[in-house]
């Protein structure tokens, strides 16, 4: 057996027949097992995550109910790493000035505090970002997608950094040699949320931006998150945090206080011309296109583009028969099926059949809710010049419309593959401002920032939201550039309600057997609220007062039983609940 092993290093061990990669997690331990039943490591494999971040994975498998296995893997290289890293660089830099659109008059010690900084969306970020680097040591700057990842190490770089871009789609040998390179500390790591895990051995500073992001949230479980990641880590390693959004959210703000923020005159250059649209007095059967948005939309001069977007996917969603008014419904899963391209499609278990009722066997349907492709060919008659293409999750073809009609994935991809847009617009922002989700407000205003960063400048475009609540709260904050108001009130609804980060919370989700043994299993320890059917299955909410006894009461269930009797997934400080 190999001899002198390191905490975080990878090596090959036997397990029931197979030679299988496993972590070296702690060390000068005694065991429970008889000397004789020990096996033997068979061989190093690679260099691992240094104890510090084991530790940290660690914490994180607590905090989000879930397995160490998949943090232990995202904070490992891909390919093999020699044991021993390079030797530690050294480096001392002059201080960087606070950006002149932020003037901190305030008394709070910034130097290694943690500080919120609301930021406007069409305020470059630059001079921010470098002005909260440590002089010495390693930083690292968390981004929530590979454009500003490119934009903000290429400025570092021009300063004189020594920078290493760590980001999950690299390919294996590209992470493997950033993971190398960050061992060796005074560096700053750029990346997306596993940056957060970097090697460096000596931490200083982080700085996370658009931390409300969801991409900075982990979809495959333990669903862990980069903003309380680096919290923890920061909090270890005595290092500064600096959160930077458009619209901090209530979870930011709870855990450091109040944001810095730009002058009021700043701030409004820094936020586009928000339109609202108030439907409420449109005639009946006056459709999608108000007047304004055809107006806006039929002066779309290329190469600038016009975004549309309306969160429905297919071509149609609550069909009902015409002959027996039944609703369109799966007979797999029980779920609203949606109007495809070639017949109904299952938007839940994917199952697909001819435009057919189940009841009465008829073939013709009333569409109650249109989905972006249905719209993507009125769209097209109405626009006769320009050219109309439809973007969904699944797109896959490269974007070449005139004008972009989608879902709220267009967002993302016009912003990465297509020109700067004159006018975004929201064909039903209503459905986004009452989702039934706590988290509503937040996610509804952030699409509005996604919007506006569409615009190549503030009076290049401008952002359209059609609306039967021109009233509402998140649409005031966006017109007038201040989100203080909008999130102020969300504080005060999720204070009153227990919701995070004022109380803890998880969903139960999976098998209907599976949920049910799990709520079983808790019982006592928390309160549960469920089991509910759903279409995949069932779900059940958690609640505690906090989220360490959320946590402490997940980590102390065995859930053996219910993971035996089918799927089921825990997701603690869920999103979209």
């Amino acid at each position: 057996m190999p001899g002198g092993f390191a905490v975080g290093e990878i090596v090959r061990v036997p397990l029931q027949g197979r030679r299988v990669r496993a972590w070296i997690v702690a060390d000068d331990v005694t065991p429970d097992t008889a000397p004789e039943q020990l096996r033997d490591v068979l061989q190093r494999v690679s260099a691992g995550p240094p104890p510090d971040v084991v530790d940290l994975c660690r914490w994180a498998a607590w905090r989000w109910a879930g397995s160490v296995v998949p943090l232990l893997r995202a904070a490992s290289p891909p390919n093999v790493v020699r044991a021993a890293p390079d030797e530690q660089e050294t480096g001392i830099y002059p201080p960087g000035e606070p950006p002149p659109a932020l003037a901190p008059e305030d008394d709070r010690e910034l130097a290694g505090a943690q500080i919120v900084v609301e930021w406007p969306p069409l305020t470059p970020r630059r001079d921010l970002v470098a002005w909260r680097l440590a002089s010495e040591g390693s930083s690292l700057v968390v981004v929530p997608d590979r454009r500003t990842a490119a934009e903000i190490a290429a400025d570092l770089e021009s300063r004189g950094r020594q920078v290493i871009v760590m980001r999950s789609d690299q390919s294996d040998a590209e992470r493997s040699r950033a993971w190398s390179d960050a061992r060796a500390g005074a560096c700053v790591v750029v990346g997306g949320r596993i940056a957060a895990l970097a090697p460096v051995p000596d931490l200083q500073s982080v700085v996370v931006l658009d931390e409300g992001d969801e991409a900075l949230r982990e979809e495959r479980a333990p669903a862990w998150g980069a903003r309380e990641l680096v919290f923890e880590r920061a909090r270890r390693s005595d290092a500064s945090v600096t959160l930077v959004s458009p619209t901090p959210t209530v979870d930011a703000v709870a855990a450091v206080g109040p944001p810095l923020s730009p002058s009021r005159v700043e701030t409004r250059a820094g936020w586009p011309r928000i339109e609202v649209v108030d439907r409420r007095d449109d005639p009946p059967g006056r459709g999608w296109f108000s007047d304004a948005l055809t107006e806006a939309l039929r002066a779309v001069a290329p190469p600038a583009i016009g975004v549309c977007v309306l969160n429905r996917k297919g071509r149609a969603a609550l069909l009902d028969c015409l002959t027996c008014s039944t609703p369109a419904n799966c007979e797999r899963c029980g779920a609203a099926v949606v109007e495809g391209d070639d017949g109904l499609e299952c938007p839940q278990c994917g199952t697909a059949r001819p435009r057919v009722c189940l009841e009465c066997s008829g073939t013709r349907f009333r569409r109650r809710r249109v989905g972006v492709r249905r719209l993507r060919d009125e769209l097209a008659a109405l626009l006769p010049r320009l050219e109309v293409q439809d973007v969904e999750g699944s797109t896959t073809a490269a974007l070449e419309g005139d004008v972009l009609i989608g879902t709220e994935a267009v967002l993302h991809r016009a912003g990465a593959a297509a020109g700067p847009a004159s006018v975004v617009a929201f064909l039903d922002f209503d459905q986004e401002l009452l989702a039934a989700r706590y988290r509503s407000g937040e996610q509804a205003l952030w699409l509005l920032v996604r919007a506006a960063r569409l615009l190549s400048a503030r009076a290049a475009g401008r952002v359209l939201v059609q609306t039967r609540m021109p009233g509402h709260e998140v649409l005031t904050a966006a017109r007038d550039g201040d989100p203080t108001a909008a999130r102020d009130l969300d504080h005060t609804r999720r204070e009153l309600l227990g919701f995070p980060p004022f109380g803890g919370m998880a969903e139960l989700r999976g098998a209907a057997d599976a949920v049910e043994l799990a709520c079983a299993a808790l019982a006592g320890r928390v309160t549960v609220l469920g089991p509910t059917a759903s279409p995949s299955g069932a779900h059940a909410l958690v609640k505690a007062p906090s989220t360490t006894e959320l946590c402490d009461a997940l980590h102390a269930t065995d859930f053996g039983a219910a993971r035996a009797a089918g799927r089921l997934r825990i997701e603690v400080d869920p999103l979209r609940v």
